[in-house]
């Protein structure tokens, strides 16, 4: 079982039901392109949401700007009642919101324990470090067979499951993860989804983007479906999953 209770940062006020994250009307521009036209999203505490869509479509552009890693050219972000939209990404880590990004973005040279411990910069507290390696390790047995082990040696699989550890590492409150499927073999994928229900259950609001939209409308509760920087559909996954358009157009129907 994933420890989410922190020992150092505050406890994120967010009754299990409201509104943890709330994405209101974001607009985002690469130079003269504006790559976001009036994102509006939110998800509840407890829940995984899932943004799918095609590849250009904004998915990653919009768990950047939530990160804080994107300027916004106008709209606003709220976290646990806070807005967020001038935070600092480091502000936002040590707030407990945590990103595993798109092409995972471990460190090659160094080994799993020290990527893993990276991850709990913003804290540093001994006895959480410990407990949460303990919880990863049983999350994700692999890496425990692999401490020692340089992370690009590893496979795509088992970095990416490196990924999500280390961003567990931070005891995060919310979750947004990018393509945690992507180039990775169907076995592992299938293993990597139930970790991410299993941290879910935990008490991890979580926040999916991904390019397998079966699997991304099995996982979670509700789902947006973003097409060339603007909401185009959403609402509870099963019934998404059932959708007419969204079969033909990402399901193959």
């Amino acid at each position: 079982m994933i420890r989410t209770v922190h020992p150092i940062r505050p406890a994120v006020v967010a009754p299990a039901g409201s509104s943890l994250l709330e994405v209101s009307d974001i607009r985002v521009r690469y130079g003269g392109i504006q790559a976001l036209k009036g994102v509006t999203l939110r998800v509840d505490s407890g829940e995984i949401v899932a943004l799918i869509g095609a590849n250009g479509a904004g998915k990653t552009t919009t768990l950047k700007s939530i990160a804080r890693l994107l300027p916004l050219a106008s709209g606003t972000i709220r976290y646990a009642g806070r807005d967020i939209a001038s935070m600092s990404t480091e502000d936002l880590v040590d707030a407990g919101v945590a990103l595993v990004p798109e092409g995972r973005a471990i460190f090659p040279n160094l080994t799993v324990r020290e990527n893993l411990e990276l991850g709990a910069y913003a804290h540093r507290n001994a006895i959480a470090i410990r407990e949460t390696l303990e919880d990863v390790n049983e999350l994700f047995p692999r890496l425990g067979e692999r401490m020692n082990q340089e992370g690009g040696t590893l496979s795509g699989g088992e970095q990416q499951m490196l990924a999500i550890a280390r961003a567990l590492m931070a005891r995060p409150t919310l979750l947004l993860l990018d393509e945690p499927s992507l180039g990775i073999a169907p076995k592992l994928v299938a293993h990597i989804f139930a970790a991410i229900t299993a941290i879910a259950k935990a008490g991890v609001t979580i926040l999916l983007v991904e390019q397998n939209t079966r699997i991304a409308l099995a996982t979670s509760m509700r789902a947006y479906v973003l097409r060339t920087g603007e909401i185009a559909l959403q609402g509870p996954s099963r019934e998404l999953a059932t959708n007419a358009e969204i079969q033909a157009a990402y399901l193959g129907g």
